[in-house]
């Protein structure tokens, strides 16, 4: 955590190694993409870390090269298996989470699920926020093809979604799922607007191909590849919910 030159706070990922420069490119991608979404996620910047603020300490930073930070947020709690019933029980709050659900099965994030949330809640403003996206992408896996969440890489196999759903029926998840399903496809433009950017603002630092993260964003778009999610989607929503 460093505070930079604009006098704002971020967490700091950093390059350990140069198989490390993919992930970062995820966490530029995820943020970018949820951005797109219209999903509350933290501001990010490239921060250059100096030699002098490492003095003393264990670990080094590879000075040629940003990290990337993602900006502090006030007033949030981290949602855990001990904090989720913080979240407010309210149909929106269940709409902030299901859409970020639908994100994660589409970009392939398999690092947020029940036991690890990766989530903010801010009590202020009654809003999940959404963190932390090195693993998508199938973990930052760019040499195979994208493949699909199994049921249980999911935030819907959570507490905090049998909290928010709870006595739900179908006349509440329903128009949930069909403002959604509209929503997708909308968030799915708004997304293929964002890949020229984020291939532009990847610093050339992280000696990270822009062919090979051209043809992995592609993945993403392809009509197979939204339909499957869509339908992976909806049958671990719809086996969740039976589960209630």
């Amino acid at each position: 955590m460093v505070t930079c030159s604009d006098m704002n706070t971020y967490i700091c990922k950093y390059m350990r190694s140069s198989a490390a420069a993919y992930k970062l490119a995820c966490e530029l991608i995820g943020s970018q993409m949820a951005a797109s979404w219209q999903i509350d996620s933290p501001d990010y910047a490239f921060v250059h870390i100096h030699q002098r603020h490492w003095n003393g300490r264990q670990l080094s930073h590879n000075l040629y090269a940003p990290a990337i930070g993602s900006k502090r947020i006030n007033g949030v709690v981290d949602v855990t298996p001990s904090t989720f019933r913080e979240v407010n029980q309210s149909v929106i709050q269940l709409q902030q989470l299901m859409k970020i659900a639908l994100f994660d099965f589409w970009i392939a994030n398999e690092d947020r699920n029940a036991n690890n949330a990766n989530l903010l809640y801010n009590v202020i403003q009654e809003k999940i926020v959404s963190i932390d996206y090195g693993c998508i992408l199938n973990t930052a896996t760019y040499d195979f093809p994208l493949s699909q969440l199994t049921t249980t890489d999911t935030i819907l196999c959570s507490d905090l979604f049998h909290h928010l759903s709870k006595e739900k029926g179908q006349t509440t998840i329903d128009p949930i799922t069909t403002e959604l399903k509209t929503d997708y496809c909308t968030c799915l433009k708004r997304s293929l607007l964002q890949v020229d950017e984020i291939l532009t603002a990847l610093p050339k630092e992280w000696n990270v191909s822009i062919e090979i993260v051209r043809e992995k964003l592609k993945q993403l778009f392809e009509e197979q590849w939204i339909s499957e999610t869509w339908n992976n989607f909806m049958d671990c929503l719809n086996e969740n919910l039976s589960h209630e």
